[in-house]
C-alpha cells in the first residue's frame, strides 16, 4: 500500500517538475499548492515510520535487558596487515565483555535518540544531528548520541565537528567496538586532509581495539596504494575523496 501510495506521489512530483517551467502563473501557484500537500504527507509518513522504529527498539530493548551484552571479535584470514607483522598478537577469537554504562541510553534522552537514529536511517543527516545534539546537551554520559552525532557530521563533511565528538568519544567510551569506530572516522578526517601518516597510525589502532571491523584495514590499504584518490569507509558509507 506504501509502496503504491509513494509510487503515485513521485509521479505527481515528476509530472509538475516537468510542466512548471511553462507554465502560467496561475498554473504555478496550484502547482506549488500540490507540492505543499505531498510534503505534508511525507512528513506524516515520516513521523508514523519513526514512531514504529521506537516501538520496535523499545521491544527489542527490553528483550536484551535480560541477556548478558557480549562482543565477539575475529581476525580475517590473509589479513594484509598481520601479514607484516602489526596483528600478530591476536588470537583467532576475542571475546569482550562490554561496559554496561557505555552502552546505556538515559531515559531523558532515549526519545530523541531514537527519532535520531529513523532520520539517519532515512539519510536526513541535518535532523538527525540536531537530535543527536539536544540528546548530548541533556545527557552528556550517551556516548550512543555522540557516534551518531560524529557519523552524521561526517555525511555532511563537516570535518571539524565530526573530529571533535570523535575524539571526545574515544576519551570517554569503553566499547571497542565504538572506539575501533572512532578511530577509524579520525583516521578518514586526517586522510582527507591528507595527513595520510596519521591516518595510516589512526587506522592501525582501529584495527587493534577491535579486529573484526574491516572497514580500517581497507582505508589503511587505500593509504598505501592509491594516496592520491582515496576510497574511504568510516562506518557503513563509502566516502570518496580526491
Amino acid at each position: 500500500m506504501f509502496q503504491h501510495m509513494f509510487t503515485s506521489m513521485n509521479e505527481m512530483l515528476d509530472g509538475i517538475t516537468k510542466q512548471y517551467p511553462q507554465a502560467s502563473e496561475q498554473e504555478r501557484m496550484a502547482y506549488l499548492k500540490q507540492i505543499a500537500e505531498l510534503k505534508k504527507m511525507s512528513d506524516s509518513f515520516i513521523e508514523q515510520w519513526l514512531d514504529f522504529e521506537e516501538k520496535v527498539s523499545d521491544f527489542q530493548e527490553g528483550i536484551a535487558a535480560a541477556q548478558p551484552v557480549m562482543v565477539t571479535t575475529s581476525v580475517m584470514d590473509d589479513d594484509p596487515v598481520e601479514a607484516e607483522g602489526q596483528a600478530s598478537s591476536y588470537s583467532p577469537v576475542e571475546t569482550t565483555t562490554c561496559n554496561m554504562a557505555d552502552l546505556a541510553i538515559p531515559e531523558e534522552a532515549e526519545l530523541l535518540i531514537n527519532k535520531g537514529q529513523g532520520y539517519y536511517k532515512l539519510f536526513m543527516f541535518s535532523h538527525a544531528a540536531g537530535l543527536f545534539q539536544h540528546a548530548i546537551a541533556v545527557a552528556p554520559e550517551c556516548n550512543l548520541a555522540r557516534l551518531f552525532l560524529g557519523m552524521s557530521q561526517m555525511h555532511m563533511q563537516n570535518w571539524q565537528e565530526a573530529q571533535r565528538q570523535f575524539q571526545l568519544l574515544i576519551v570517554l567510551s569503553d566499547f571497542p567496538k565504538w572506539l575501533a569506530l572512532g578511530y577509524n572516522a579520525l583516521g578518514c578526517i586526517h586522510a582527507v586532509h591528507m595527513n595520510i601518516a596519521q591516518a595510516e597510525k589512526l587506522f592501525r589502532k582501529a584495527y587493534e581495539v577491535y579486529p573484526s571491523f574491516t572497514d580500517s584495514l581497507n582505508n589503511l590499504k587505500s593509504c598505501q596504494e592509491t594516496p592520491g584518490q582515496l576510497s574511504l569507509y568510516f562506518g557503513s558509507t563509502e566516502l570518496c575523496c580526491m
